[in-house]
């Protein structure tokens, strides 16, 4: 059998789009000579759809569609594709399903049966769980198939214990009532290292029940979230037979009588990896929000110098708008580090000096004299950066360009940025990059991706600075970014206590760090979406309280 793996780029909510693209990648599939398609988790609905779930009649819209899917595609070919459904299911309640059409009609729909309800995940929210799984049959063939969380039973921080009383290992319950191949169906967000290590879960399959296995995942941006597809195929003895691209809608036929090992490949290395779902994922959401433009501040720093880049590569550097914004205390450099990057990009960037402004204030009754106790203090400071805010909403509300906020995941972290100011915007790029990977990406871009120096090298060479007030530094105020991201990391993505990071880290030094990670929560709140990229990214995935008394020791 010839096994077509289609992996899509679906909008959440756009039924009838969605269906058009299963449409037109299964006629590309059987010019091909697929007698079978396989999409991804969700896909007619899209992933993730959250409430639009308890909707009322969303979800039978969904069931008519692969209703309609079934009488749409050529006769004796079959079509795999993920659906939320109330079919089969007690009481109206919702299951995430994968259904099996051909011929005019729908041959089989299974359930999923582990639901993630860790990280960004809340499948128990929505769905009932499968009573049992089972082989379906194609063309003479025992097609195990199987739904994304359903392949990760076992692994190391996911929702469900290994209790098989409990939670039973579907796929092993598969290969036990006897499969001819494994097809597993997914909507598996990106994180850095995660194609590594799916693959090496469905190898690991593959290993113990010598069956091929089919892996289709959902590629594309929504909201917070990027799916980096990835979609593979390996045989019996786990060796990769077919790889489909990442980060972009691709199709591959796969004949199961024929499968030829791949030769070995190095991954893609991690700044590179982060910078195609960054790319990707900004791009996804300005086009499936509507947007064709973006503004957002040039400061010369590196923080704005790599969102600019991100955002040319994401929408045409044409339709990228930046601001320099300078204030009395911004040094020459940041102008022209500013001015030579948007020549290498060939976007738009204008000059509008902020003093005049900030002048105004200082000459208000009450807000002068409140700006006179600490001159470049905090208040002067903040207001500064609220002023810049204010100007890049002004472009965006004009023109229609989304706003774009530079902070990265240090300094959100710590609070080193300012509500309705630098935070300002429609989309945080960068919200869930570590300074470090700031600068990696940056180095990444000139040496390996553009062969150039696009990123202008005193960008990446100068000491970081707010330039809020004089001879401001990042590090007067912050440990060393090596120190800090290192402390961070430790503390976000893995709930280390200070103890434990202490070994590593002075302990004064992680105290401190722990406390403004905690002080600073109510920021992060009010901060725009931004998209994940590490395994505990701010937003939906760590979910703190504002008020709080805890203290880690």
């Amino acid at each position: 059998m010839k096994i077509a793996l289609a992996q899509l780029n679906p909008i959440v909510g756009d039924i009838s789009g969605n269906c058009l693209l299963i449409l037109k990648a299964t006629e590309q599939a059987v010019s091909l000579g697929a007698d079978l398609i396989v999409c991804s988790e969700l896909v007619v609905c899209g992933y993730p759809p959250k409430d639009l779930l308890l909707r009322e009649g969303f979800v039978a819209a969904c069931d008519r569609a692969i209703v309609q899917l079934s009488k749409s595609i050529p006769a004796g070919v079959g079509l795999i594709v993920g659906h939320p459904t109330h079919w089969n299911v007690p009481s109206n309640r919702i299951a995430n399903g994968a259904s099996l059409v051909a011929d005019g009609r729908v041959l089989a729909t299974v359930h999923k049966l582990l639901l993630p309800n860790y990280d960004v995940f809340d499948e128990r929210r929505y769905f009932r769980p499968a009573d049992r799984i089972a082989p379906i049959q194609f063309h003479g063939m025992r097609i195990g198939l199987h739904i994304c969380e359903d392949a990760w039973w076992g692994e190391p921080d996911t929702f469900h214990h290994t209790d098989p009383i409990h939670f039973p290992d579907p796929v092993a319950d598969l290969a036990a009532a006897g499969v001819d191949v494994l097809i597993n169906v997914s909507a598996s967000p990106f994180a850095a290292n995660k194609p590594a290590r799916r693959e090496s879960i469905l190898r690991r399959h593959t290993n113990r029940y010598k069956v091929p296995f089919v892996f289709v995942n959902e590629v594309g941006g929504n909201d917070d979230l990027v799916f980096d597809g990835h979609s593979i195929v390996l045989d019996s003895a786990g060796q990769k037979v077919s790889q489909l691209k990442s980060f972009q809608s691709d199709l591959e036929v796969v004949d199961l009588k024929q499968l030829i090992p791949l030769p070995e490949a190095e991954p893609d290395p991690v700044p590179a990896q982060l910078l195609d779902a960054l790319i990707l994922g900004l791009k996804d959401y300005m086009s499936k929000s509507g947007f064709k433009g973006c503004v957002l501040g040039l400061s010369g720093g590196v923080d704005s110098t790599l969102a600019a880049y991100i955002a040319a590569e994401a929408c045409g550097a044409e339709n990228v708008h930046g601001i320099m914004m300078p204030s009395r205390y911004s040094t020459g450099h940041s102008v022209e580090d500013a001015e030579a990057l948007a020549t290498r990009l060939g976007i738009d960037a204008q000059i509008v000096p902020i003093d005049a402004v900030h002048k105004a204030y200082e000459s208000l009754p009450i807000i002068g004299s409140d700006l006179a106790i600490s001159r470049a203090g905090l208040a002067d400071q903040n207001l500064q950066a609220r002023i810049r805010g204010a100007i890049v909403m002004i472009r965006s509300n004009q023109h229609g360009w989304i706003p774009l906020a530079t902070g990265n995941k240090s300094e959100l972290a710590m609070g080193y940025c300012t509500l309705y100011g630098d935070m300002a915007g429609g989309f945080a790029v960068l919200a869930d990059l570590y300074k470090r990977d700031v600068y990696a990406i940056c180095h990444y871009i000139n040496e390996v991706r553009e062969c150039r120096e696009v990123i202008p090298h005193n960008v990446l060479v100068k000491a970081p600075s707010a330039e809020l007030a004089p001879n401001q530094f990042d590090q007067d105020t912050l440990p060393p970014y090596p120190v800090l991201d290192g402390i961070l990391e430790g503390l976000i993505e893995r709930e280390e206590s200070i103890a434990t990071l202490s070994q590593s880290f002075p302990l004064e030094t992680v105290r401190w760090v722990a406390t403004r990670l905690d002080r600073n929560e109510y920021k992060r709140r009010q901060m725009p979406p931004g998209i994940k990229l590490s395994a505990r990214a701010f937003g939906s995935g760590r979910r703190m309280p504002i008020v709080a008394r805890f203290e880690i020791e």
